[in-house]
């Protein structure tokens, strides 16, 4: 696979929201689930996603914190992206990449009861589109 640099997987990912976020069950098993980057797509090698503390995605991130990230666009692209979760509670972090959309999950927006966001820093980026693919390692 080419070596490829982040500046043109930053460029096909432009548009790309949602993703699957997959991350290592309690029971050991892999778990899947459509997340949003909040429209946070200018791809720098971090991704940031809101949840909330009590949910499963963020319980398995605090027994093991690798994460796939799975995106699909246009012209069959695909990327998936390597890297490791953080959980993030502090507020003026929150507020940074918060969007008012947000409000419909998060009615009381970055003071939502139970409100953290899941910073993933890539380790790992491929990508395949058409007869063209790519791979940087962070």
């Amino acid at each position: 696979m080419e070596e490829a640099k982040l500046d043109d997987i930053a460029s096909k990912m432009r548009k790309l929201d949602i993703c699957m976020m997959s991350t290592q069950a309690q029971d050991g098993s892999i778990a899947s689930r459509p997340m949003s980057n909040n429209g946070d797509v200018e791809y720098d090698g971090n991704s940031y996603f809101f949840s909330l503390e009590e949910s499963d995605v963020v319980k398995e991130l605090k027994e093991n914190a690798a994460v796939n990230l799975t995106f699909q666009g246009a012209h069959h692209l695909y990327i998936s992206i390597s890297g490791k979760g953080n959980l993030i509670t502090d507020k003026a972090a929150l507020e940074e990449h918060w969007l008012d959309e947000l409000e419909k999950w998060f009615e009381d927006g970055v003071n939502t009861p139970g409100i953290i966001m899941i910073h993933v820093k890539a380790e790992n980026i491929k990508f395949w589109q058409k007869e063209e693919q790519g791979e940087i390692k962070l």
